[in-house]
């Protein structure tokens, strides 16, 4: 509907013009992607959320339905519906690496689909707005997304928290429990923390195959507390031995030192237990929250250090972010926080008196539009009541009477339609008074 589309826009035009002031540059990729290129990038539970395309033309002539239907799948389907926009990002460096300048900064605004079960604030077909820096491994791009974040919530009067951990750290802890080979299944895991709890995460990983002892040993760290620093110092303590972990630790107290000198207006704070369930981040994690609205992140991502190396262009380490377009349009539904004049398609509406008021009002209307003011002329000579009743549905602050005495005298009638007030005045000064 055309409200929601303001509103939507309202948020892409936001986020738009932060990116642009990083510097970012706009690419686009496209909605449909080898399977190959997306499967086993999003772990276990994001290969099952792909949705797959039949592929065109007679396919199914060698296609044995005896088989399972997982290696049927592969015969019939060659292509997928994208799931997010960094997997394709990577793709598209690689296939363009000749044609771009690294570090390379790009921002994209496009949908992406997953086969999910539909519910407040997850959908099967939405929107992000991604921003990532790729071909540098500096912890200031991890602090321009931190900035980034900040401003952009700040313009939509959203109030959030920013959760930063580092997969090095989940690795480390890994290899302390003596897990190093399950980082994966210890991720997924703690990655639902928040949706199914402490207990139900133990209980998740035990079935994984973790014994009773290694999940026992994670809960010092989830016991963690204290500021970012209090905790990094005694992780420097439990890493003393495991060379990832420190390496992670390292990197995290450089990035809050950089934050700490930027001083954002967020929050911002070390979530230990942040795991983010992707397979290809590497460094450091992000995820924000809004801390008035009861909803899940609305904005995420982190560093992966050789995602193009899949594609064949090893060691080119990126990190990026991803603005949820759609979770932050449910917050700001819920905190009532879109600009009440988003609604609003034009800022004044000429009334239709007749045929010769018509060819005056185009004439001035045309004025007005080259200014930049959205006006409109009521197409038909309908009654007054009938048109002012149509001006004050469309909620337009201003109608203009061009009448017999306006057009003998060069002037128009300006009425406010909030205060009942009219003017007359000469045309120039309506067009300096509407802008």
């Amino acid at each position: 509907m055309p409200v929601e589309m303001a509103r939507r826009n309202y948020i892409f035009d936001t986020i738009r013009q932060v990116f642009k002031t990083f510097a970012f540059e706009p690419i686009e990729t496209p909605s449909l992607e080898n399977l190959s290129t997306l499967m086993g990038k999003y772990g276990e539970e994001g290969d099952k959320l792909l949705f797959k395309v039949l592929n065109s033309g007679d396919f199914m002539k060698d296609v044995d339905f005896g088989q399972d239907y997982h290696k049927v799948a592969p015969q019939i389907c060659e292509r997928g519906l994208r799931y997010d926009l960094t997997v394709p990002f990577a793709r598209f460096v690689v296939q363009h690496r000749d044609q771009i300048t690294f570090p390379f900064r790009r921002y994209q605004l496009q949908p992406v689909w997953r086969a999910d079960r539909p519910q407040k604030g997850r959908y099967r077909e939405f929107y992000q707005c991604d921003a990532d820096m790729i071909g540098s491994t500096s912890l200031l791009n991890e602090l321009e997304l931190v900035q980034m974040i900040d401003v952009v919530f700040q313009r939509l009067a959203i109030r959030t928290c920013v959760k930063i951990n580092n997969r090095k750290v989940l690795a480390g802890i890994a290899e302390l429990i003596g897990a190093a080979d399950r980082i994966v299944d210890i991720t997924v895991a703690i990655d639902k923390l928040d949706k199914i709890g402490l207990d139900n995460v133990r209980a998740e990983l035990a079935e994984r195959g973790l014994t009773a002892q290694q999940v026992a040993a994670l809960d010092p760290v989830f016991a963690l507390a204290g500021t970012a620093a209090e905790k990094l110092d005694a992780l420097d303590s439990i890493f003393a031995s495991v060379e990832v972990g420190r390496q992670g630790v390292a990197e995290l107290r450089e990035l809050f030192g950089y934050i700490a000198d930027a001083q954002p207006q967020c929050q911002v704070e070390l979530d230990l237990t942040l795991a983010r369930g992707l397979n290809y981040y590497t460094g450091a994690i992000f995820e924000v929250k809004a801390l008035d609205v009861q909803m899940g992140s609305i904005c995420g991502g982190g560093r992966y250090d050789n995602l193009t190396g899949i594609f064949g262009m090893p060691d080119v380490s990126g990190v990026g972010i991803s603005f949820g377009a759609d979770r932050i349009y449910d917050v700001l539904t819920e905190l009532d926080a879109f600009p009440a004049d988003l609604n609003r398609s034009a800022k004044a509406m000429f009334i239709n008196f007749g045929p010769a008021e018509q060819r005056a009002c185009v004439a001035i209307a045309a004025r007005l539009r080259a200014e930049g003011i959205a006006v409109l002329i009521y197409p038909d000579q309908a009654k007054m009541k009938k048109q002012m009743d149509f001006a004050n549905r469309k909620a337009i602050p201003f109608v203009i009477f061009i009448g017999e005495s306006e057009i003998a005298n060069g002037t128009a009638t300006l009425k406010d339609m909030v205060s009942g007030n009219q003017t007359t005045m000469p045309i120039d000064q309506l067009i300096a008074h509407l802008k």
